[in-house]
């Protein structure tokens, strides 16, 4: 009963923090790997997978009404990230993604080392691309990212935000709404190959869910609030525990 108390209220936290710049897997995923020892690793991602999907999506609609969502970059991306993520989720089974294990702390501090220098880095909103160029752009990121996803998944949804506020001239606020949809794509993907993999603990997926949503509308409604300065602080708290976490991983563990 305690491990289940636990779990819900991860997922309602993982659910708050993703809904703002992703990286509710830092939470979620740990809590099920200390409460449920015994499960296999498969089940334990396919169960957070589940909890996690219904809450990104709340939060996409949430920020979908209260902000002007990009869909014309969303869509293309999404669509790109669904597939791709499946052939990441086929080439893990093939190659080892040891490499990356190791290589993506330094990603993500140039990531906070680039966000920390410029200053006004996605404080405004200023799409610079329309049209095709757009959309391949939004393919490219978008099935980059879901590739990634489904191979390896740390910091999935921080490295969407940063990407569209990099290289589409998204604010911050406006690139977590469009990174909510493409996410969504990604956990739905990856949730199809689980499910059929008999990798789901059902029951406990749709109960963390309801705490995920939970988490993820109060983390919706702080982000509208307080803006695109609020979304960069978290983001470079959740990049900075990122950085942490996976240098551990990779040469502690």
């Amino acid at each position: 009963m305690v491990d289940y108390l636990v779990l819900c209220a991860a997922a309602f936290l993982a659910g708050l923090i993703d809904a703002v710049v992703g990286g509710g897997g830092l939470i979620q995923i740990p809590a099920l790997f200390t409460a449920l020892p015994n499960v296999p690793a498969a089940t334990l991602f396919g169960t957070n997978k589940l909890a996690s999907i219904w809450g990104t999506s709340a939060a996409a609609a949430t920020l979908a009404r209260r902000v002007k969502l990009e869909w014309s970059t969303a869509v293309p991306a999404a669509l790109a990230a669904f597939v791709l993520a499946f052939l990441g989720a086929y080439t893990v089974t093939r190659v080892p993604p040891d490499f990356m294990r190791k290589l993506l702390p330094f990603i993500l501090i140039l990531v906070a080392l680039y966000t920390l220098k410029k200053k006004d880095l996605g404080s405004l909103h200023a799409p610079v691309h329309t049209g095709l160029k757009e959309k391949v752009l939004a393919v490219i990121v978008g099935g980059g990212i879901g590739f990634y996803d489904g191979f390896f998944g740390p910091g999935t949804g921080s490295f969407l935000v940063f990407l569209f506020v990099r290289f589409f001239g998204f604010n911050f606020l406006g690139a977590s709404a469009v990174a909510k949809v493409v996410n969504v794509a990604c956990n739905l993907a990856a949730l199809l190959w689980f499910g059929y993999s008999g990798h789901v603990l059902w029951q406990l997926g749709i109960l963390m869910a309801a705490f995920n949503i939970a988490g993820s509308m109060v983390g919706s409604h702080l982000a509208v609030r307080h803006g695109s300065g609020f979304v960069r602080k978290l983001f470079l708290i959740v990049v900075g525990s990122l950085i942490l976490k996976t240098g551990y991983d990779a040469f502690l563990k």
